[in-house]
């Protein structure tokens, strides 16, 4: 997976592992001890409450309860009830932004959304409990996608409440990566940054795609560096900076920080193995020791399997076979596409071990491979009748041999390399 692929995965990861967490369900705190405002400065004038039944009251509290300890049935019993018909616009906008977390923690976003909205629009709540809602509805919105509604929303709550947090700091970052304006994204999670001692851990990945998005190369393998300095043992930041350094091709120094947590036990992610695995591999096309490192990578998917890091798959088997192929050795190659052939869903693996089969001169082991390799789906049918076509000949067998050719001269890729040896071997008669 290339960086930018890479990071925006972790971008998207990251958003939705922030807006995940359930928003605060509002009390009726209309009763409760006085606390200090929230919001002293708001622009808002902060309604009257209406006053609430004794009844109501009760069962508004256990509703509100029952909504905050995740017993949804209960909850919809005790406050669907207010919601639609108390006396007391107060009771019924507290309700109906309980029924709305419920609606939206149930996968219904939209219809949470309109629930949150009426709650907010019925104007019946004090300033505190109004502008907690109005950034739940932000969250609420980014969660359904709606991204311009949530930017829109989310600096309504900041104009009119007239208070800034971390939190939405991030959540403005997050909404602007998504929107594809990332100076803005940057500059929203940087001032995040700054705002807190605890940052989320998660503001750094959208920090890190952002950059990469934008173009900022050193700005991603500076971050990606300092994330791991400060957590060498974290497998993200590892990754992330593991990944940087491939995509800038400073293969030796991808290898120096993977090898150094393969040394220590804490490389324990299979994809980090791959890479360095993968690293060895680069470095050796760019004609740096092709033959050891070809062979060191060979050595890491031994080690990894071994130690119950990498899975015994296709995908691993297949590396391994390409990684040998690399590293001049060719026999030790097949052996591991041997070994994932029977494991792969199509035939891209046996395409691959026939072409080293038929360098190799195993001509009846290549047209078994290549056959096999047909009729299990390759995702080029012409180059895999000219390995054909070139088994057949080996084994001294022309007429299956210009079969094959014909099949490959049917594929737009393959017709003219197809069609020359047809005439080729025409001419030769």
């Amino acid at each position: 997976m290339k960086q930018g692929s890479l990071l925006k995965a972790l971008a998207c990861a990251a958003l939705l592992a922030t807006l995940a967490a359930t928003p605060a369900i509002a009390k009726d705190t209309k009763d409760a001890p006085k606390q200090e405002a929230l919001y002293p400065n708001a622009t808002r004038a902060e309604p009257k409450l209406d006053p609430i039944d004794k009844k109501e009251a009760e069962s508004l509290n256990q509703g509100l309860q029952a909504a905050q300890d995740n017993d949804d049935a209960k909850a919809q019993q005790l406050l669907q009830p207010i919601a639609d018909g108390s006396k007391s616009k107060y009771a019924q906008a507290l309700a109906t932004q309980a029924l709305a977390n419920i609606k939206y923690n149930g996968g219904d976003h939209k219809g949470g959304i309109e629930l949150l909205k009426k709650s907010i629009d019925s104007n019946a709540l004090p300033n505190d409990t109004y502008f907690q809602l109005q950034f739940n509805l932000a969250q609420y919105y980014a969660g359904d996608e709606q991204y311009p509604l949530a930017l829109q929303t989310l600096q309504q709550w900041r104009a009119q409440g007239k208070k800034d947090t971390a939190e939405a700091y991030g959540l403005e970052g997050m909404i602007d990566y998504r929107m594809e304006k990332y100076p803005e994204a940057i500059a929203a999670i940087n001032k995040a940054k700054t705002m807190t001692d605890k940052p989320n851990p998660q503001w750094d990945q959208i920090l890190l795609a952002s950059y990469s998005e934008s173009g900022q190369s050193d700005q991603v393998a500076k971050l990606a560096s300092d994330q791991l300095a400060k957590n060498p043992n974290d497998s993200t930041a590892l990754h992330n900076a593991s990944a940087v350094l491939l995509q800038q091709q400073k293969y030796p120094d991808a290898i120096k920080l993977l090898e150094q947590a393969r040394s220590t036990n804490t490389l324990n992610e299979e994809s980090d193995w791959q890479n360095l695995a993968k690293s060895y591999m680069l470095l050796a096309q760019d004609g740096t020791d092709a033959k050891g490192n070809g062979a060191k990578a060979v050595a890491v998917i031994e080690d990894g399997m071994g130690k119950g890091k990498m899975k015994k798959s296709a995908e691993n088997y297949k590396l391994q076979g390409d990684a040998a192929i690399i590293g001049e050795n060719e026999a030790g190659s097949i052996q591991y596409y041997q070994k994932a052939e029977p494991l792969s869903t199509d035939g891209e693996v046996g395409l691959a071990m026939a072409r080293v089969q038929l360098q190799q001169d195993q001509f009846a082991a290549a047209k078994k491979s290549v056959t096999t390799a047909i009729s299990k789906g390759v995702k080029h049918k012409g180059s895999a009748y000219m390995v054909l076509a070139e088994s057949e000949r080996g084994l001294k067998n022309k007429p299956a041999a210009v079969a094959a050719m014909k099949q490959a001269a049917q594929d737009p890729e393959t017709a003219s390399k197809a069609n020359a040896w047809l005439k080729q071997a025409a001419a030769a008669k």
